[in-house]
């Protein structure tokens, strides 16, 4: 039997209990102009009428799609990520959230972008409450709007910014910042070679509760050599609206990366590569 190739980028999500919105994020990706690519939903231990909402919709379908589950332990985020890393065949990641509606050339972009010895520091435009209703409810896409389409959701004050709607050139030099900062860190929103996940250790699991466990992740590819490259006017998602999330030891999170950032730390302190045992994650593929 031929062997298949596997596909050279895969996208790994992130989802907990809105498969809503997921299949939104799946609806997104299955109008991409560039079809070549692998889904992995990582999934921090939604309840099983999500599960089963997803892998049985018609979205996974149209999709090469894995689904990675672990059961729900609390804000994990760290460990899905990296489980769904370490279920992906891709030689180049792009991480996203479970909220996130890529454009229609979203894919297509984010290949444009890569480059060896650099990552991909994607943005986003952020929705309001009755415009993410109406894409849950179904009543709308988002994909391939028209400019006027765009303009008018933002002056109704259903979209934050508008640089959805510009491409500016991959290899800009502007794109570029070799220094560490901390604005504007995306993890829902990311593009890096596996090679270089592989090399930091991926994300660090040793972070408890929400927040900046991607800083620190960003922190240490840095210390790494890799430099960091904007993916502004080329790769926004448009960000679902959701009430903000209780922010349990976030300065507690933000503290360790102010540590980290003097030491030159590269590997996690338990991160992708460490000895699991038996693992308890389960793993579907549509």
């Amino acid at each position: 039997m031929p062997q298949h190739k596997p596909p050279g980028l895969s996208l790994v999500i992130t989802t907990y209990n809105r498969s809503d919105a997921l299949l939104a994020v799946l609806r997104g990706l299955a109008a991409q102009t560039d079809r070549d690519f692998e889904v992995v939903v990582a999934d921090d231990g939604s309840r099983p009428e999500h599960v089963q909402a997803v892998l049985q919709s018609a979205e996974a379908k149209q999709l090469k799609l894995i689904h990675v589950w672990h059961p729900d332990v609390g804000f994990t985020a760290s460990k899905v990520r990296n489980r769904g890393v370490a279920a992906a065949s891709g030689a180049y990641m792009v991480l996203m959230d479970g909220d996130c509606v890529p454009e229609a050339d979203f894919v297509a972009q984010h290949k444009r972008l890569a480059q060896a010895g650099c990552f991909v520091n994607g943005s986003r435009v952020l929705l309001s409450s009755s415009l993410t209703r109406q894409v849950l409810n179904k009543e709308l896409s988002l994909s391939a709007r028209s400019t006027w389409w765009w303009l008018l959701q933002r002056l109704q004050g259903h979209a934050n910014k508008l640089t959805g709607l510009l491409r500016l050139p991959a290899q800009l030099k502007a794109r570029l910042h070799p220094e560490f900062v901390w604005k504007g860190i995306r993890s829902c929103n990311m593009g890096v070679w596996k090679a270089d996940y592989e090399r930091v250790d991926g994300f660090d699991e040793s972070f408890v509760g929400w927040g900046h466990e991607d800083a620190d992740f960003v922190l240490r590819l840095h210390h790494a050599g890799l430099v960091r490259k904007n993916g502004f006017c080329a790769t926004e998602v448009f960000h679902l609206w959701h009430p903000e999330a209780a922010r349990n030891d976030e300065s507690q999170n933000a503290q360790t990366v102010r540590q980290r950032q003097g030491s030159g730390i590269v590997k996690a302190l338990r991160g992708y590569g460490q000895d699991r045992g038996v693992d308890d994650v389960v793993i579907t593929r549509c």
